[in-house]
């Protein structure tokens, strides 16, 4: 819960301090960036205090965030599995295209990948003579 009000008061900061980019006229207020960082900062400290004061607040706040994660977590599933259907491609080659065929050797996709090895990849590495022993050395 501490958490949402943080992330709440350094939004509101940002935004204060952002620049509009509009041109403005004569100011009609008053109030700075200080001034409004400290407002907000003694409205932080205000809040501290809050689950103190109203508990069953605090209970029901921290009840709805846990729902509104779930939500956003589930949507954002259903956001991941719509954008993964949707660039998927929609043929893959695979052995459902070849029904017609009853080996698995007649693939196409089979003979661009099936031996590439040269015979000098066959052959077996090189391991070096055996290693001597002490008992060879005083024979």
């Amino acid at each position: 819960m501490f958490f949402l009000m943080r992330m709440a008061f350094w939004l509101s900061i940002v935004l204060i301090l952002l620049p509009t980019g509009a041109q403005r006229g004569p100011s009609t207020s008053d109030v700075d960036a200080a001034d409004a960082l400290s407002a907000a900062s003694a409205t932080v400290h205000d809040l501290k205090g809050f689950c103190a004061r109203e508990p069953n607040a605090c209970t029901v706040g921290s009840e709805l965030a846990t729902v509104l994660g779930h939500r956003a977590q589930a949507g954002a599933k259903m956001l991941y599995d719509f954008l993964t259907e949707a660039t998927a491609p929609h043929t893959t080659g695979s052995l459902a295209a070849n029904s017609g065929k009853s080996s698995p050797r007649e693939s196409p996709l089979q003979g661009a990948s099936q031996n590439t090895l040269t015979p000098a990849d066959l052959d077996p590495p090189w391991r070096g003579p055996p290693a001597r022993t002490a008992d060879a050395h005083s024979a």
